[in-house]
């Protein structure tokens, strides 16, 4: 009557498998996978046995593109339905690889020689990120990085910064020289007032210490921007 036949559920069922087979061979074979289709492919190897294909799109519709997807919050992602532990932590696991990749490359050299790896790891690993962080790249007098440190977490729209502490953290991992870097939420990288403020507050009381602010990076979904290349310190 109204029901589904033996027959309806195998020929869904051999769809479903068909489906799988031909995005691992478009995979396979180096084809372009559209944005859902990657994370729909992701979610088959957490959620085996469930069409994967609404989970990725309603992730998109949620977190609007596969960078917010691949960032946000394990408990954000499993507000979505369909998304348990297992998913959020295969999901994670795909933006930590990308990560270590792009980290690897900016670090080969010395970081003022090698500064378009860097953008590429602080807008890989920052620009998605639903607050405000600010972190502090310690630099030897090589100018190779010796720490990466996380120095203030905050809204949507701000991340406290203690200019004391950002000396002291200095001093104490024998830095000669800085990189300030903060995101924008918004998507937004121009800087505040604020922004400027702090950073030449910073490079003020590190130049009285021989420490050096080669720069303060605020980064955003749409781009970068400097302070330095800025005139601003």
């Amino acid at each position: 009557m109204g029901g589904e036949t033996v027959g309806d559920g195998q020929d869904r069922t051999s769809d479903h498998v068909g489906h799988r087979a031909r995005l691992r061979d478009r995979l396979l074979e180096g084809g372009g996978l559209l944005d859902h289709e990657l994370i729909e492919y992701l979610l088959m190897t957490a959620i085996p046995r469930r069409d994967t294909k609404p989970i990725a799109k309603a992730l998109l519709r949620e977190f609007h593109d596969i960078g917010g997807v691949l960032t946000a919050d394990p408990i954000a992602l499993q507000r979505v339905d369909g998304v348990g532990e297992t998913a959020a932590a295969t999901l994670r696991i795909v933006q930590a690889c990308a990560l270590r990749l792009v980290q690897a490359e900016a670090m080969k050299r010395p970081v003022l020689s090698n500064w378009q790896a860097l953008l590429d790891y602080l807008h890989a690993d920052m620009a998605h990120h639903g607050v405000e962080r600010f972190r502090v790249l310690h630099l030897n007098t090589r100018n190779m990085l010796i720490r990466d440190e996380l120095m203030g977490q905050g809204s949507i729209d701000q991340a406290p910064v203690y200019i004391r502490e950002v000396i002291r953290r200095a001093i104490d991992f024998g830095s000669a020289a800085l990189i300030l870097v903060h995101n924008h939420p918004s998507g937004d990288p121009s800087p505040s007032r604020a922004d400027i403020d702090v950073t030449r507050a910073i490079a003020e009381a590190g130049k009285r210490l021989g420490i050096t602010v080669h720069d303060h990076l605020i980064i955003g979904t749409s781009g970068h921007v400097s302070l330095r290349a800025q005139g601003l310190i």
